[in-house]
Order: structure tokens, then C-alpha cells, then sequence
């Protein structure tokens, strides 16, 4: 068994479970930013439970190991379009930002966190498992296949970290050409899509492993209807322990929210679902609307906002003013994946 000493004091050790982001969910929830994809340094503070100084001392003492793993200092042009796709209110001339490679990465080299302790012991179970695994001789791949993989996996990055948000920017600063934009980025999706299907039947092959429980969360997500997305979040509220959920369908008597249910607790819960397109935003109005059903007509103690897209900027403001939780796409596919609201603790 490789000890956490060896973790801490091993680079080459480091990258090579890098891609283990999974285990940051299973020691607690991570709160991204509204693009899904990344935190702030103080966001990776509160994750791990220290200060932000401690942040900051280990990206100067650690900054290479760090931008390798995707941790990246925004400005300019850069950190406006950033901002805007991220509904980011700050005059900061500067923005350091950190995906969750990096944010797993900083977990392997903090010292003084309990949270970064517990995530080093899942990574090294993770890394025995691995090592023990007997290995299966029954699927022979040619040399090819591994190099089409590495491809795919590399398209897939580029397209996720270059291309769509290059397609959001231009969406949101174009004219007449909006609606063939948009129809190029439903392209891009549907490529990434694909591309990760693909990527998991070879890891099927590779490991003897039924990845179908792994495996379509977001197309899963995309292929539903209004009704069946209804459904679909009343399913995961009754799997964090709530009870009482009801499900109205869009029938009359529901006041203006979708769904009610009780916590665990006993707290009572309203729930509005929007299963808009992607590239929608759910906007100030509707949040307003449904602040006034939730909290004055249902007087819900939780009140979820659940969107399969962004939100905008003022919606967000409405919501994080009147005690609405926003559950925007990012979070929406996690909570899919088996990670626990946190209102709902």
C-alpha cells in the first residue's frame, strides 16, 4: 500500500492518479462556478477547509505542477468573456481559476486539511484497487487502438475547452448569424457526446467493467421531455432521503412549482424543472416568479430551481437574494451522477 507521505513528496505519483477527479465528490460536495468547470481560489479554500492564504502560498511554492494539471490566471479579453459566460461580478483586473484536475492536485499537496487528508486515503484505496485487479487476457487490442484513443480523448478536451466556449462567446455578440452559430455548437456537443460513449466501451474492454451506470449522463439528461424530467428529479430527491414527493405534471393545484417534498428532516420542499435546451438561459423573470410560488404561496423552506442550462447573471442575483438554490446544468449532471445536494443534507 503506497502511504500519504509518498503521495506528497511524489510528483510522478501525483500525475499519474491526476485524472481521478471522482474521489473530490465522494469526500464532500464541490461547488463550481456557474460554467460547471471551475472554482476561484477561495472556492478551493472552502472546499479544503483552510484559508486562502494556504492557496496562494502553495501555487507560488508549486505553480508549475499546477498549470500542467489546468490551473490558469485569467486577464484582459480572456477574463471578460469568462466572466460573462460565468456571471462573475468582480472589477478584479485578474482571475485565477482551477478545474478539477487542479483542484485534485492541490488535495495531493496540502498538508494541514482534513479534507485534503481524506481525499489522499480514497485516491491511494483507489490506486490499490487498481494494482490488484487481476488482469484480463480475454480482449487482445491491436497497437492502433490505443493511439485512436488517445485522440479521441485529446478532441474532446479541445472541443470542451476551446471550442464551445469560443462558439458561447460569439453567440452571445452575434447578430444575424445567432441561429447557424447555435446550430454549430448542438453540433460540437453531439461530437463530444459521442466521443466519451466511445471513449467508455473501450474502457469496458479494457477493464471487464459494465460502465452503463457511468456512462450518458448528459444525454441521458438531453433525450428527456418535460414530463420524464420531472420524473426524473423527483427520483433524486426520494434518493437523498425526502419523502412526500409529488409530482404535478403541469396539472392545476400546483401553485406554481412542478414538485413538493419533505426532507429528511421535515423540512418541506418546492422545486421548479426546466428542461430548456443547453444553450438557454433561465432568465430574471422566471426566477422572480417562481421565488414568489416557492416562498410566499408554498412558504417552502427549500427552494430548488432546477434548469438543464445556465442561469443569467440577474437570476442568479434574485435567487442567491430570496434563498432559492439554482441547480444550473453543471450541477444538475453531478446531482444525476450520485452527488448529494447540499441544501439537501
Amino acid at each position: 500500500m503506497i502511504n500519504d507521505s509518498v503521495l506528497l513528496e511524489s510528483r510522478t505519483l501525483r500525475t499519474s492518479v491526476l485524472e481521478r477527479t471522482h474521489v473530490l465528490d465522494k469526500v464532500k460536495a464541490l461547488t463550481l462556478l456557474p460554467d460547471g468547470m471551475h472554482v476561484t481560489t477561495a472556492m478551493v479554500a472552502a472546499y479544503y477547509e483552510v484559508g486562502i492564504k494556504a492557496i496562494r502560498s502553495l501555487v507560488l511554492d508549486h505553480r508549475g505542477e499546477l498549470n500542467d494539471s489546468g490551473y490558469r490566471v485569467l486577464s484582459g479579453a480572456e477574463l471578460s468573456s469568462f466572466k460573462e459566460l460565468s456571471y462573475i461580478q468582480s472589477r478584479s483586473s485578474a482571475l485565477a481559476v482551477f478545474p478539477r484536475r487542479a483542484i485534485l492536485n492541490v488535495g495531493m499537496l496540502l498538508r494541514d486539511s482534513e479534507v485534503a487528508r481524506q481525499v489522499r486515503t480514497y485516491l491511494l484505496d483507489t490506486e490499490a484497487e487498481v494494482r490488484t485487479r487481476p488482469v484480463d487476457n480475454f480482449v487482445h487490442r491491436p497497437a492502433g487502438d490505443e493511439l485512436d484513443e488517445r485522440i479521441d480523448r485529446r478532441i474532446t478536451d479541445v472541443l470542451g475547452k476551446t471550442v464551445v466556449p469560443m462558439l458561447n462567446v460569439l453567440i452571445e455578440t452575434s447578430g444575424e448569424q445567432r441561429r447557424e452559430l447555435i446550430s454549430l455548437r448542438e453540433d460540437v456537443q453531439q461530437i463530444q457526446m459521442k466521443l466519451v460513449e466511445h471513449d467508455l466501451q473501450i474502457s469496458r474492454l479494457q477493464r471487464g467493467q459494465d460502465v452503463r451506470a457511468l456512462t450518458g449522463v448528459i444525454g441521458t439528461i438531453d433525450a428527456m421531455n418535460w414530463k420524464e424530467f420531472e420524473l426524473h428529479v423527483a427520483e433524486l430527491l426520494r434518493r437523498d432521503g425526502c419523502t412526500d414527493v409529488e409530482v404535478y405534471g403541469g396539472h392545476g393545484g400546483d401553485r406554481g412549482v412542478d414538485i413538493t417534498a419533505k426532507t429528511a428532516d421535515g423540512r418541506t420542499v418546492a422545486v421548479q424543472c426546466k428542461n430548456f435546451a443547453p444553450f438557454r438561459h433561465v432568465l430574471s423573470g422566471e426566477m422572480q416568479k417562481f421565488l414568489g410560488s416557492s416562498k410566499v404561496l408554498h412558504q417552502a423552506d427549500v427552494a430548488l430551481y432546477v434548469a438543464t442550462c445556465a442561469f443569467t447573471r440577474e437570476s442568479l442575483a434574485i435567487a442567491a437574494q430570496g434563498g432559492v438554490t439554482a441547480v444550473h446544468r453543471g450541477l444538475l449532471e453531478a446531482w444525476s451522477a450520485g452527488v448529494r445536494l447540499q441544501v439537501l443534507r
